[in-house]
């Protein structure tokens, strides 16, 4: 596991040693004499239901790294990854802000272990029930062509990444859909009701992503930002490509 790994697994970890040193304080405040009988019965619930997300978290943080190791899924893990995820994610980020860490450092790090954890799966899905999003800022700004209702609009100038990227959707026979913020990309979820996506996106749009689409897998491309956020950004196209080639085989060009 390289460094961008170890990173958001390291603030995962942490955060599960805070939900255990809350739970250990919370048994030491239960036998404090000086509490009433009621408060000490409510501190005794508390410490169950900590050690109970500290131990589910933790076997979810441990099918994270045996699947990392072994480069392949456990499915009776996955429940227990996606939980210790969803649960614990937000405070790897508070964690990571005390540290004085990039938030998009620890986004990467989560983003790279999730792919390597899809991939781990060795799933393949036909074309039809793949889904690429991909966000409105890749078009290019002064384009006068609306496409984020019906992206057949674009004249595939060149002038931006969109038309290589239709170029793949008619070499595969994937769905593709552009976004121009989550409540979009929801409803494209919702429309193609894909088993697989491919997101292009930053890395918060990404996380994001990755997080509300649980449990379909999503392998996630960040995108390139030579002129800032969300403003004539690019992807590499090849690296979608890649993405496309995982889920659909490698039996196409």
């Amino acid at each position: 596991m390289n460094t961008h790994k170890r990173l958001f697994l390291g603030l995962l970890g942490a955060s599960l040693l805070l939900v255990a040193f809350l739970a250990v304080g919370t048994w030491y405040l239960i036998f404090n004499p000086a509490r009433s009988l009621t408060y000490q019965v409510i501190l005794l619930i508390m410490v169950f239901l900590l050690a109970g997300i500290f131990f589910l978290a933790l076997s979810g943080l441990a099918g994270i790294v045996i699947t990392l190791l072994a480069a392949r899924a456990f499915e009776p893990l996955q429940a227990p990854i996606r939980i210790a995820v969803n649960l614990f994610f937000p405070v790897a980020l508070v964690l990571g802000r005390l540290l004085r860490i990039d938030p998009d450092r620890i986004k990467k790090s989560f983003i790279e272990v999730n792919n390597q954890m899809v991939q781990a799966r060795n799933l393949r899905v036909p074309p039809e029930e793949l889904l690429l999003l991909v966000p409105h800022c890749l078009q290019y700004s002064e384009c006068p062509y609306k496409i984020t209702v019906h992206m057949d609009n674009c004249r595939r100038c060149g002038r931006c990444c969109i038309s290589e990227l239709l170029d793949l959707r008619d070499k595969y026979g994937f769905n593709m859909g552009l976004a121009t913020g989550g409540t979009l990309a929801r409803k494209y979820v919702r429309e193609y009701r894909p088993r697989a996506i491919v997101a292009v996106a930053c890395e918060r749009d990404l996380v994001s992503g990755i997080l509300d689409s649980n449990p379909i897998p999503v392998l996630g491309v960040t995108n390139e930002r030579p002129f800032g956020p969300c403003f004539n950004t690019s992807v590499s196209v090849p690296s979608v490509e890649r993405a496309i080639r995982y889920f659909c085989g490698s039996n196409k060009g």
